[in-house]
Parts: C-alpha cells; structure tokens; sequence
C-alpha cells in the first residue's frame, strides 16, 4: 500500500474570466474539497500548496497564443517537481486543482522519470490546438493537445522533453456522445476516446479495468488519471464551467474511477474544475469529495 498526499495545486490561470473582471472560482475547489475533510477521510498525508501566480492575462487578445503562458510555464515547473519528489519517494500525489491546466505539471514531472500513460474523465478532450482551430488560447481547454507537443514551444517544450505524453499513451472517457466532430481527430490519431454511452453500454468497471491492464505493458512505467468534475451531469454537479448535459452519474463515475486509481501501476490523480463560487450550498463539492473518496476505497 503506498501512501497518498493530498496536494493543492489551486491554479486558474488556463481558463477565461467568466465575466469581465472577474477570475475563475475554481482556484477555490482545493479548499472546498479539504473543508469536506478529504484529507482525512482519505487517510492521507499532508502535501502541502504550490501557490500559483497572479491571474493576470495583461493587454491579451485573440491570436496572442495562450494567455498566461509565461506564468504558465513557471508554475508547471514549480508543480512538476512537487509531484515528482513525491511519485520518486514511491507515493501516490491527489492533487486538487485547480483548472485543467495543472495536469500540465504532472505530464512533465512523469516525463522527467520516465514514459507514463493518462486516463482522462473529462466531458471534453481538451485537445484544442493550432492545427484544429483559430481560437487557441485558454490552456485549461488545451492542456492534452500541449502535452503531447501541440502549440507554442514555450510550453510544449519545457526542459526539452517535448513531448510530455505520446498520443498512443492517452485514453479519453465521459466524451458527451454528441461530440462527432470532436472525437474524428482523436480516432485518426488512434486514441482511444470512450463516451458516456459505450460506459454505459459496456460498463463502467469493465472498461475501467481492461484500461489498466492495457496500461500495463513494459513499455509504460505507469499512468496518471485526470477528473475534470464536468463529466458528471449538471443536475448533480452543475458548479463547473460548462455544464453540458448527459453526462456521467455519480455510481457511474465511482465505478469508472475505483479500477483506474487502485491499479498498482497508477502514478497519481488530479480532480478539477469544479468551481465554488458557483454552489453557494456547497452541495456539488460534498459530491465530488465523496466521489473522490469513495474511488479511493478498496473494494
């Protein structure tokens, strides 16, 4: 049994304002999670935070690339080696973000060790990139395309290790079933893209199983699994920045998740996205740390 850490990774910096003047409440999903005792209940060590910079996107404006990108790329390093030190000391990081872009950190970190997979539970690919559109530049919508060398060098090429992630080694799940257009690149680059009906067509912990398996192969030292809370549905979590609907029940995601952070061979987990600000009750953020704990339990 290795042991967990809880880490905070509270960073916004790869999402838009969600109004003007106004920062994404996401950064607030680690205190949240840990005021629903997460830590505890999880029976995990302390790891601290990495304080992220400011939000600031400056004079930003379309076709400068990505907003935030110096502060991006500091704050991945800054992560990276948080993460690192702990999956080196043969721990297992629960990093609470935080947007999607804090996975970013985690590929550089398994990249620096190693050839790692990922287990994306996201409702959407993230896979937004130069060569698929002309309106790059929220990072939190990009993180998958830039860690498998897709956009600007200066954060694709961090430390000369591009690309962080190999796209035979990354697997999508919870893809809305209405995203055709989406899912066409991914499958021309043969990644494997599962979607809430092939879950439920299949089942959540048969799929969830056969994945791990397939990551244990001798040319991966392992795999990181990425939750971004929008793969629920917004009638149980609908405190996220785009709340499509058909998305993911919370059983379901509990089983899809369980065989996934379980596996011997899983480096970390990462949960983000959810927003606060936007559950004024705090119902959606006892969800998600249910849901978290729940995977994490033996069964």
């Amino acid at each position: 049994m290795r042991n967990l850490v809880v880490l905070d990774a509270p960073s916004n910096l790869g999402l838009r304002p969600p109004a003007p003047g106004t920062v994404p409440g996401c950064y607030k999903l680690a205190g949240a999670l840990r005021e629903q005792r997460i830590v505890q209940r999880l029976n995990a060590l302390e790891g601290g935070v990495v304080v992220p910079p400011r939000y600031d996107r400056g004079d930003w404006q379309a076709g400068d690339g990505v907003f935030n990108a110096t502060a991006l790329a500091g704050y991945t390093r800054t992560l990276a080696d948080r993460i690192e030190r702990h999956v080196r000391a043969g721990e297992l990081p629960v990093v609470l973000g935080g947007d999607c872009s804090i996975q970013l950190g985690a590929s550089l970190a398994l990249r620096r060790i190693g050839r790692y997979g990922l287990a994306a539970v996201d409702a959407s690919h993230d896979f937004r990139h130069p060569g698929n559109s002309d309106h790059v530049g929220a990072a939190g919508g990009e993180e998958v395309a830039l860690a498998t060398g897709r956009g600007q060098d200066d954060l694709t090429d961090l430390e000369g290790l591009k690309p962080y992630l190999r796209d035979e080694d990354v697997r999508f799940f919870g893809i809305r079933d209405e995203f055709e257009d989406d899912r066409a690149e991914l499958a021309a680059l043969k990644i494997p893209t599962v979607t809430v009906g092939d879950i439920r067509e299949w089942g959540a912990d048969a799929l969830a199983r056969a994945t791990a398996e397939a990551f244990d192969v001798p040319d991966l030292d392992g795999f990181w699994v990425h939750l971004d809370a929008d793969v629920l549905d917004p009638s149980v979590m609908p405190a996220v920045d785009s709340p499509d609907p058909g998305g993911l029940l919370p059983d379901e995601l509990t089983a899809l998740l369980r065989p996934l952070v379980n596996s011997p061979h899983c480096a970390g987990f990462n949960v983000t996205i959810y927003d606060p600000d936007l559950d004024p009750d705090g119902t959606a953020g006892a969800l998600l740390a249910d849901i978290v704990v729940a995977a994490f339990a033996q069964s």
